[in-house]
């Protein structure tokens, strides 16, 4: 996992490294390293299983979920007092520069913290919630729930791509050696419909009909299904995404026409084997975004985060159709009702200060996270509050991880 700093790009045949302020990994297969943490597996699909091609023998019985197991569930009201106790003791910001020893320097994304450790990059997925291009708050277990699920992610996607992935010596904690990132987001998108300016609804309903090198034919309405998935690529800004087409990638000098053509398939097998998953257990990928790094061998790797509830919109499948049909908003398990709230209370990409979001749905966002991890895992996760500082925590962890990994 590695994370692109928000920087203005430069484009160039050579991808950025870190020392240029854009961050990655490389390291071999995901399969090759040893955790230290041991994580759920899927065991829905065997490893030789194309994700274009349907496995035989497969149970084809979907979970079907109802918003009545995001609002009643006897688990939400298990961890509800926890995450309300835990509203004032998020982890909202590190400094390992003074905790941990061999660190040299830190880079703040938007969500996770990298550290430059020599030979590794350690990256801390903090509760910060991002979206309009600004932290908008911080939500309990927040970092806990994604760096957890991307590490599942990564875990049950290696038949499609080799990431970046080392170790996870912490429930907040990823450790990965550096390659050259590509400054590029891979955005894949089945459906019309977002909020951002950057959104597929956004611009479509202001009469784009050619989106990064989509054509959009006329009489889409917000919400359908796309004919066939499509990928709408944006570059890093100072602060924002700006959308591309490969075309322009390309001459521009962001990546090869190979490179490109690669990481495009990996990111399409990627997006349609998690559409895959999300449906047998009652959801739908709408949408969500991938980066990939070079590694000094010259394999592409997946790096950054996999289809978290920050980096996909999730909604519940049962619902969808008739929802759609009349003209309702689908049933959402994302940070997108917190956009909308945004949205509605201010000019979140103009006003200076914002609105404090409000506790409560603060505390539905943190559930919500919980809820999605769980669905798709099938594996609890551990919430349970202690008395040690999370960042106390953090900093033994990583210690004692990268004093190992030393050793080697």
């Amino acid at each position: 996992m590695a994370q692109c700093v928000r920087s203005t790009l430069t484009p160039s045949r050579t991808p950025q490294s870190f020392f240029t302020r854009t961050v990655s990994a490389k390291t071999q297969a995901f399969a090759s390293v040893s955790f230290l943490r041991t994580l759920p597996e899927f065991k829905g699909y065997p490893k030789q299983c194309s994700v274009v091609m349907s496995c035989q023998g497969k149970d084809q019985r979907q979970q079907q979920l109802s918003l009545d197991d995001l609002v009643t569930s006897n688990r939400k009201g298990e961890v509800l007092g926890t995450i309300k106790d835990s509203l004032s003791n998020c982890l909202s910001d590190t400094n390992l520069l003074e905790t941990v020893p061999g660190l040299k320097s830190r880079i703040k994304g938007k969500v996770r913290d990298i550290y430059d450790a020599g030979d590794y990059l350690v990256l801390i997925t903090t509760d910060r919630l991002s979206a309009f291009d600004r932290n908008l708050a911080s939500i309990p277990f927040k970092g806990q729930v994604l760096n957890e699920t991307s590490l599942w992610w990564f875990n049950n996607t290696r038949h499609i791509t080799p990431n970046a992935i080392v170790s996870s010596p912490d429930r907040n904690v990823v450790i990965a050696k550096k390659c050259s990132v590509f400054p590029i987001e891979f955005v894949v998108r089945g459906y019309v419909t977002g909020s951002t300016d950057t959104s597929l609804w956004t611009v479509y309903k202001k009469g784009v009909r050619n989106y990064c090198g989509n054509a959009l034919s006329d009489g889409l309405v917000k919400n359908q299904k796309l004919p066939a998935n499509i990928l709408t690529p944006t570059t890093k800004a100072e602060d924002h995404d700006v959308p591309i087409s490969p075309t322009e990638i390309v001459e521009g000098g962001f990546m090869t026409q190979a490179e490109f053509d690669e990481a495009s398939m990996k990111a399409l097998s990627l997006f349609e084997f998690g559409q895959r998953v999300a449906k047998e257990h009652g959801l739908i990928l709408v949408d969500t975004k991938y980066e990939f790094g070079k590694s000094s061998d010259g394999s592409i790797l997946l790096i950054d985060e996999i289809h978290t509830p920050d980096s996909s919109r999730y909604w519940l499948a049962g619902s969808y159709e008739e929802r759609f049909r009349k003209g309702l908003e689908p049933e959402n398990v994302d940070k997108e009702f917190l956009r909308l709230w945004f949205k509605e209370n201010c000019n979140p990409y103009e006003d200076e200060v914002l609105p404090a979001a409000p506790a409560e749905l603060v505390t539905e966002l943190a559930w919500r996270y919980i809820f999605l991890y769980e669905t798709i895992t099938g594996s609890r996760i551990d919430i349970l509050p202690t008395q040690e500082p999370i960042h106390d925590r953090i900093s033994r962890n990583t210690s004692q991880a990268l004093s190992s990994l030393r050793q080697l």
